[in-house]
C-alpha cells in the first residue's frame, strides 16, 4: 500500500518511507502499525488542499514502503534508518519518515546533520524528550531530542507544544530558550532562519487526546487540529530538508479518527514542502 497515488519515480523530490519501530515505547506500544494505517486513510482524502490551493497529484513524491528493522535492537535500527536516509539525501531528495515511535527521528536526523551541519531542529510535541537517559537507556523516545540537539547544538532547537517533562527538562528548556509558546513568537523565531536548513519532527501527541486519542503517551491540554495546522502553515517558506511524523498508535483508537487526522497532516506537509 502506498500513500495515495504515489509516483514510482525514484528521482522524485520527496521520498516517504515507513519506519515501523516502537521498541522503546514505555507506556502503550503499537506505533509500528502506523505507517500502513496512515496510508490506508490517505485513500479517504481529496488530493486538493483548499488552504494551500495545491493538489497532491502535482506534488513530486514517492512512497518507498517500509523499512524492515530489528525490534529489539534500537542502536542497530537507528543505524539502518540513518543509512536509508543518507541514500535519499545523496540524490538531493527530501526524506519524509512515517513512524513509528519518536526515537526514529534520531536516525533520520543523524543522516541529515551529515549533509547539512548547520541544520536547525523544529519539534512539535507534548513532551520535552530531553532526558539524558530513561530507565538506564540513552536511546529512547524520552531522550531522542537531547540526542538530536547534541548533534546540531541546543541553540538550534525550537520546541512547540511541550506540556510535560521532568523538572530538569523544564530547567533545560528555560536555560536554552527553546520553548515557543505562541504563534507570534514562533513566527519571529522562524523569520530569522532565512534559508537555513530545517528538520521538522511532528510528534502527534502534541494534539489533545480529545482530538487524537490514538497515541502511546496521551497528554491532556494539547492543541486542536486547526491550532497545529496554523503553526505548520507558517513553515511554507522555510528550507525544510527532512521531516517525520511519529507516534500514531492505531490500536488505541479503533474508530480510526486518529489515523484520519495523521493522514491529513501528512498530506498538508507534503504540499507545504513541495
Amino acid at each position: 500500500m502506498k500513500f495515495m497515488d504515489t509516483s514510482e519515480d525514484e528521482s522524485a523530490k520527496i521520498h516517504i518511507f515507513g519506519v515501523p519501530f516502537d521498541s522503546t515505547s514505555s507506556f502503550r506500544s503499537g506505533s509500528r502499525f502506523a505507517p500502513d494505517e496512515i496510508r490506508k486513510f490517505s485513500y479517504n482524502l481529496e488530493s486538493y488542499s483548499p488552504v494551500l490551493k495545491k493538489n497532491l497529484f502535482d506534488c513530486d513524491f514517492i512512497d518507498r514502503g517500509d523499512l524492515e528493522l530489528p525490534f529489539g535492537n534500537p542502536s542497530r535500527a537507528i543505524s539502518e534508518i540513518a543509512d536509508f536516509t543518507e541514500k535519499i539525501l545523496s540524490i538531493n531528495a527530501i526524506p519524509f519518515a512515517l513512524g513509528g515511535e519518536h526515537l526514529i527521528t534520531y536516525g533520520t536526523f543523524r543522516a541529515v546533520t551529515k549533509k547539512y551541519p548547520d541544520v536547525r531542529l523544529i519539534q512539535f510535541d507534548a513532551h520535552a524528550d530531553l532526558r539524558d537517559e530513561y530507565l538506564g537507556e540513552k536511546l529512547s523516545h524520552a531522550t531522542v531530542i537531547r540526542r538530536c540537539a547534541e548533534l546540531c547544538g541546543f541553540e538550534n532547537l525550537i520546541q512547540i507544544g511541550v506540556r510535560s517533562g521532568t523538572e530538569e527538562e523544564w530547567k533545560t528548556m528555560e536555560e536554552i530558550g527553546s520553548l515557543t509558546k505562541t504563534p507570534d513568537k514562533f513566527s519571529k523565531k522562524i523569520s530569522k532562519t532565512n534559508n537555513i536548513p530545517i528538520y521538522l519532527t511532528v510528534d502527534l501527541d502534541i494534539l489533545d487526546p480529545s482530538v487524537f486519542p490514538g497515541t502511546g503517551t496521551p497528554e491532556p491540554g494539547g492543541l486542536t487540529y486547526n491550532e497545529l495546522m496554523a503553526y505548520l502553515y507558517k513553515l511554507r517558506d522555510l528550507n525544510i530538508v527532512g521531516l517525520d511524523v511519529v507516534e500514531l498508535s492505531p490500536p488505541y483508537d479503533p474508530s480510526g479518527i486518529s489515523a484520519a487526522v495523521a493522514s491529513k497532516i501528512v498530506r498538508e506537509l507534503l504540499l507545504i514542502i513541495s
